[in-house]
């Protein structure tokens, strides 16, 4: 195991800040495994110990085909943020902004650079534009806050790799995933592996979060030149490992094992693992997804468990303003799963409460909230 730490820039007078990569095994192909870019979502960083274990064990043990690098704490910026004793990891306090938005897009500056390049040999042109993605992330301008440093140097490690996971939580909620449509049918076995309940496919939800930003590029440079063969050669997936307050050690450990045996499915682990278990569940458009938002302030009750397939017009929760005594119920527009819950119970003006993953598209443009 090697252990790199890299500074980030404009650190405060004084202080310093350090991300630490492990890096497991060797060869030509590798996995990026990074938890916590929002730094309060503890349940990754909890299977990120696990997964550290193993892969040392598993690497003592000769049974790494590739390259494995983690990530356990991917942001020590946001790790910092206690306001009131409340852990803060979503927003940068200083630009306000998403940890998990606006990462470089690298198309553009590809195609530039690859014009002419690409040719017939598949292999060849995932290597050409490999090296093009290395090239482009180090001839970006030099990163204006700590936050754009932070960025560029999780992309630096993950943007080569064959397989990138982004493991995070919801407030309250299922196990699910986040991925391209293009990217689902070998993503299947992680999923039933995972025990996940719902999917959400989309190959633009809006915000340039980091799992799009390192597959994406693939798909924009097939259709930039179609006449080279340009594989999705970087599967990407973000996993919401149920919610904030699901670190169980033996949970942890389960979905440690499942991420390695899913490693094992695409070739870079050794070693008897376990055959892919039954789906349990379909995956659906990320556009399908209902957010289900009080109509006024007040006490939230919820009404349905999560995991619970609900139908349209069931109820999801109730609003109760205790002044007033005004009670709305708020119900379901659409057929499918309640995958997450906001963990609150005080409606709020423009937050969420509730989702609901639904196969028919209910909404258009952006789709991740923020």
């Amino acid at each position: 195991m090697q252990h790199l730490e890299y500074s980030l820039p404009w650190s405060g007078l004084g202080t310093q800040r350090n991300l630490s990569v492990f890096r497991f095994g060797s060869g030509a192909r590798k996995a990026y495994i990074q938890a916590a870019l929002h730094a309060d979502e503890l349940p990754g960083m909890r299977v990120a110990v696990e997964l550290k274990r193993r892969l040392q064990e598993l690497e003592n043990a000769g049974c790494l085909r590739g390259v494995i690098e983690l990530v356990p704490a991917a942001n020590p910026i946001g790790l910092a943020q206690m306001f009131q004793a409340t852990h803060q990891g979503r927003f940068d306090f200083s630009s306000g902004k998403n940890f998990n938005r606006d990462f470089p897009n690298l198309a553009a500056p590809l195609i530039h650079s690859l014009q002419g390049q690409l040719g017939d040999d598949a292999d060849r042109n995932i290597e050409l534009i490999r090296q093009a993605m290395r090239r482009a992330i180090s001839q970006l301008p030099e990163p204006q806050s700590q936050l754009d440093g932070l960025q560029r140097l999780l992309l630096q490690h993950a943007c080569d790799a064959d397989v990138v996971l982004d493991l995070h939580c919801d407030f309250e909620s299922v196990m699910l995933l986040y991925a391209l449509p293009q990217a689902w049918p070998r993503l299947q076995g992680l999923a039933a592996r995972l025990e996940a309940k719902a999917v959400l496919l989309a190959e633009d939800s809006g915000g340039q979060s980091f799992d799009e930003a390192c597959a994406a590029p693939w798909l924009q440079l097939a259709e930039a030149f179609p006449g080279a063969p340009v594989p999705l050669a970087c599967l990407t997936a973000t996993i919401e490992l149920g919610g904030m307050a699901d670190t169980e050690p033996q949970r942890a450990s389960r979905d440690a094992e499942a991420i390695l045996a899913f490693l094992a499915d695409q070739g870079l682990l050794s070693g008897n693992w376990p055959a892919i278990p039954a789906s349990t569940c379909s995956a659906t458009p990320f556009a399908g997804a209902q957010y289900a938002y009080a109509p006024h302030p007040g006490v939230v009750s919820f009404l349905q468990p999560l995991g619970a397939q609900v139908k349209v017009g069931d109820p999801l929760f109730e609003v109760l303003d205790p002044i007033s005594d005004r009670r709305s119920l708020v119900h379901a527009t659409t057929d499918g799963v309640l995958y997450a819950r906001e963990r609150l119970r005080f409606a709020q003006p423009g937050l969420w409460l509730a989702k609901v993953a639904g196969a028919t598209p209910i909404r258009t443009g952006r789709l991740l909230s923020d």
